[in-house]
């Protein structure tokens, strides 16, 4: 497979060339990336309106996923804020004020998309407590929910897998939503390798409509590239205007250094495919063993491997707090779960240190502190309404009955307790204690 970007770059970088353009360094090292480092000269196309080497190189990613794919270098949060801009045309096409059903542990960036578009937000709970990172929310739950709907909602948007690794039934509440008329927008910044798995789990080939990928997330791309992708099935505006609504949000000078990471990804894709089989069946054996040795894991994806360490007598904060002090750093943690993510990337001599450490822990008697319940606030503003007005900054005792400014937990997981707009109550307080946060951006009074 060809490597269009890529080869432009190497070819100027390796031409007698003044680099009478930014950036201002010219190509001098002084980390070492910069030859590679150029902007929108001639011949290297453009992010927002492609029809040269990038255009070519986003044709590839396409048909390597099945669906149109456009190349994002501000990660899936340029793409989730383009799929709700392409949400609220699509609404105006069907001369409809743009509404959507999100399942209650969407990202902050989600919110804010939303805020700053004046979308409205309908939220979905799970039906039993399951914590606010995940969502496991029910194909049936989805078409109730739509059914008795007064004014059905654009589209349901969900998370999938969520950051612990759990996965939703996207073929169950695609089929909902299609049968009811509605967009499905999922996600999937955590699974971008699903694609590439001995069967395909992710969202193009469960029906999803739009979905984004953290291509940095799971496969072999530097930090920040992307992939929005838009089914072949879906409207046609979706795609035409797509370009056009990720440049409203996007830089335009988007990063030559993460597109050639992207490029790059393109042709190493089938070795990362042949690699797949092998490494999911070492880390599903180290699954096992660390079952057998009476550890509990939860979570479907089958390249996360999370920990709920209470039961074997230790907090999220301190399993993790071990791991680094033998070289091992987790993605997440929290006082009840410890989150690693590998891909074939990761070495043998990886796994062999994360097993011995974790084998050679003692158990201890269980930890009995448990999360408190999940809230459910209140809505007092519009999310729009609460980010555009005058806020401040106060310690967590003082926010009580005030209305949440911004999303009030840490990124990651970067799921707001309570969303802006929404009043923080006791249970509120409860969980932002309960997970560390001990101030809030509230709505001035």
């Amino acid at each position: 497979m060809s490597i269009p970007i890529c080869d432009f770059v190497r070819r100027y970088r390796d031409s007698d060339t003044a680099r009478l353009h930014m950036p201002g360094h010219k190509g001098k090292p002084l980390l070492g990336f910069e030859p590679w480092d150029i902007t929108e000269i001639d011949g290297a196309d453009e992010l927002f309106t492609s029809h040269g080497i990038i255009a070519e190189s986003e044709a590839q990613a396409s048909a390597l996923f099945g669906a149109h794919t456009v190349y994002s270098t501000g990660g899936s949060t340029l793409c989730i804020q383009t799929m709700l801009h392409l949400t609220a045309l699509h609404a105006a096409s069907k001369g409809e004020r743009p509404c959507i059903l999100a399942a209650r542990n969407a990202h902050k960036a989600f919110v804010n998309a939303a805020a700053l578009l004046d979308i409205d937000i309908r939220w979905l709970y799970p039906e039993t407590d399951s914590g606010y990172v995940s969502c496991p929310i029910t194909p049936e739950q989805v078409r109730r929910t739509l059914e008795k709907s007064a004014q059905r909602p654009t589209a349901v948007y969900v998370t999938s897998p969520d950051y612990l690794g759990n996965m939703l039934d996207l073929r169950g509440i695609a089929a909902a939503c299609h049968d009811l008329g509605v967009l499905l927008l999922v996600d999937n910044a955590h699974g971008a390798y699903l694609k590439f798995l001995p069967q395909s789990h992710h969202p193009m080939d469960l029906g999803a409509d739009m979905c984004c990928d953290s291509a940095h997330k799971t496969l072999g791309v530097i930090t920040g590239g992307a992939y929005l992708h838009i089914s072949h099935t879906a409207p046609a505006l979706l795609t035409r205007q797509a370009k056009a609504s990720m440049a409203l949000f996007g830089s335009s000078s988007p990063s030559y250094l993460i597109l050639q990471s992207l490029d790059a990804a393109n042709d190493r894709m089938a070795d990362f495919k042949g690699t797949l089989p092998t490494f999911m069946y070492q880390i599903s054996t180290l699954k096992d063993r660390l079952c057998t040795n009476k550890y509990r894991l939860i979570g479907e994806e089958p390249l996360k491997l999370t920990l709920c360490p209470k039961s074997f007598g230790y907090t999220g904060t301190e399993l993790a707090g071990i791991l680094e002090q033998h070289g091992l750093y987790p993605e997440f943690y929290d006082p009840d779960h410890v989150v690693l993510m590998l891909t074939p990337y990761n070495s043998a001599d990886d796994l062999h240190r994360l097993e011995a450490v974790l084998l050679g822990l003692p158990q201890k008697a269980p930890v009995a502190a448990v999360p408190p319940p999940v809230p459910h606030p209140q809505p007092v503003l519009t999310p729009r309404q609460a980010i555009l007005a005058e806020s401040e900054t106060l310690p967590i005792g003082q926010c009580l009955g005030r209305v949440s400014a911004a999303a009030a937990i840490s990124c990651p997981p970067a799921i707001p307790l309570a969303v802006c707009g929404e009043r923080i109550d006791r249970q509120v307080l409860d969980c932002l204690r309960y997970y560390g946060v001990s101030a809030c951006a509230v709505v001035k009074e």
